[in-house]
């Protein structure tokens, strides 16, 4: 079944270059769930290096379109990255993401919050004023402590360490993934 999430994707990516487009009505007879509300990220490597992740942190459309459209982003539209090209469609991996539905999480400080969130596990979405970002539970492998993961998202989102004195709201989910081989 997940599979088909990765098959959907680089299906996707690669009809961008054929100028096809993908016809969606015998996936949905033969794979219903992509016709629920999903979310997920799509995420791109070329060589064990990042090239592309795009995704989704709410469920507002089908999973089929939101699988579809963040792997053409991933792809096309990554701000910090040069579209991709045909040559490198056969040497990237792909990695779909599943995220369950963000919860508010109530914390009093920074040191509280340590203890709710979970390393490894628990992706997080942060919130300030117009300020956002979010990175997903995969990010804590690079990231391993609470302090340097937060430090990279508050600068995703364009604020200073000092941002977290304003607690900005803080949601967590999971995500179910499933990675090409």
């Amino acid at each position: 079944m997940k599979e088909v999430l990765l098959s959907l994707a680089r299906a996707c990516i690669k009809s961008h270059f054929t100028q096809g487009h993908l016809d969606n009505s015998n996936i949905l007879e033969e794979y219903p769930f992509l016709k629920d509300k999903g979310a997920c990220f799509i995420t791109l490597t070329f060589n064990g290096e990042l090239r592309g992740c795009i995704g989704s942190t709410t469920a507002y459309r089908s999973l089929l379109e939101d699988v579809m459209e963040n792997a053409k982003a991933a792809a096309f539209r990554d701000p910090r990255f040069v579209p991709l090209n045909e040559d490198e469609l056969k040497s990237i991996r792909i990695e779909v993401s599943l995220l369950s539905e963000p919860k508010v999480l109530q914390y009093t400080d920074f040191d509280d919050l340590k203890t709710k969130i979970r390393i490894g596990e628990d992706g997080v979405i942060l919130k300030l004023g117009n300020n956002q970002s979010t990175f997903l539970p995969q990010v804590w492998e690079m990231l391993q402590s609470h302090e340097l993961f937060f430090s990279h998202l508050y600068q995703k989102a364009g604020l200073e360490p000092e941002c977290i004195k304003q607690r900005p709201q803080i949601q967590t989910y999971q995500v179910e993934k499933v990675i090409e081989n």
